[in-house]
């Protein structure tokens, strides 16, 4: 199968390929969205998924895969330092904002930032077209931000830092989108890649969750196994939804699968809606709506 993939990089098959693996990673990535959002403590599911996908990809890493080449160390340091930040960032801004607020904004920005890194580390460029998705996909976004501002008065005192941390945890996405990309493409074997980055990925959240569930009175400590069950399953997303959107980028253009990826607000509405309990509306279904619109005019512009 690395053989097969490998060979139709560059190639047509290659791109439809790649368009179907961002599409699911844009379903994937709202589902595990929404896992990190839910019924736990933000910073514990994170550390329980984490800690989940750490121990699944050891032996994959270890005794499966083949052995990184020396120069790809240096490379899993910098990812595991950008995804910690991002992490770090992303849970900061879920305890401060609504899954609905805080998602659309992190996954739109995201997208702009990993189209300005594309151009610069790997010379990809965009059509007038493309970009005309990107100004409909940022149209979307600000309309999104401006609305919550205004309406959603019940979490106004900590939205506005909501707000600033889903924008920068977003230059974070296009940060390690970017980065990622890279990596996986200086590798021999995209698996190597992925195996590895799992297994030192997951190694910092697993410590602040502990040292915060340690520190939480015990009534209000969550109780482990529906905690682990949960980060199994969030693992498990993770495996499937980061490694489509990697292997989309190594088989065709970063820019573009990040900007298709983000088509994910529209399935962040509807879980946000359907499984937390959160009020859309239609005025934000609409504008989640623009900003998956954008993502579209810019994979079909291109």
């Amino acid at each position: 199968m690395t053989d097969w993939l490998i060979s139709i990089e560059g190639t047509e098959t290659g791109r439809q390929l790649a368009l179907c693996l961002a599409v699911l990673a844009a379903v994937l990535h709202a589902v595990f969205g929404a896992l990190q959002k839910g019924r736990h403590d933000p910073w514990m599911t994170r550390g329980a998924i984490d800690f989940s996908y750490m121990v699944m990809a050891a032996p994959f890493a270890l005794f499966v895969v083949p052995w990184p080449e020396p120069h790809m160390w240096l490379i899993f340091v910098g990812a595991w330092v950008i995804h910690t930040l991002y992490k770090l960032l992303q849970a900061m801004a879920y305890t401060r904002g609504a899954y609905t607020v805080v998602y659309p904004v992190v996954r739109g920005t995201g997208p702009l930032f990993a189209v300005i890194g594309a151009y610069l580390i790997f010379g990809e460029t965009f059509t007038g077209t493309q970009w005309a998705g990107i100004a409909v996909l940022l149209t979307g976004i600000f309309g999104l931000a401006v609305y919550n501002m205004i309406f959603l008065v019940s979490e106004r005192d900590t939205l506005h830092a909501a707000l600033g941390l889903a924008v920068l945890t977003g230059l974070f996405v296009a940060l390690y989108t970017t980065y990622d990309a890279y990596g996986i493409r200086a590798t021999a074997n995209p698996f190597t890649f992925l195996a590895w980055f799992f297994m030192i990925d997951g190694f910092f959240m697993p410590l602040i969750a502990a040292y915060r569930w340690r520190a939480m009175a015990v009534p209000d400590r969550p109780t482990l196994p529906p905690l682990m069950r949960r980060g199994v399953i969030g693992g498990l997303v993770a495996f499937l939804s980061f490694g489509s959107i990697m292997m989309a980028t190594r088989l065709d253009k970063v820019g573009e699968a990040a900007v298709l990826r983000e088509t994910s607000t529209v399935f962040a509405a509807v879980i946000g809606w359907i499984f937390l309990k959160e009020t859309v509306g239609p005025r934000r279904i609409a504008l989640m709506a623009l900003i998956a619109l954008g993502a579209v005019i810019v994979e079909m512009g291109g």
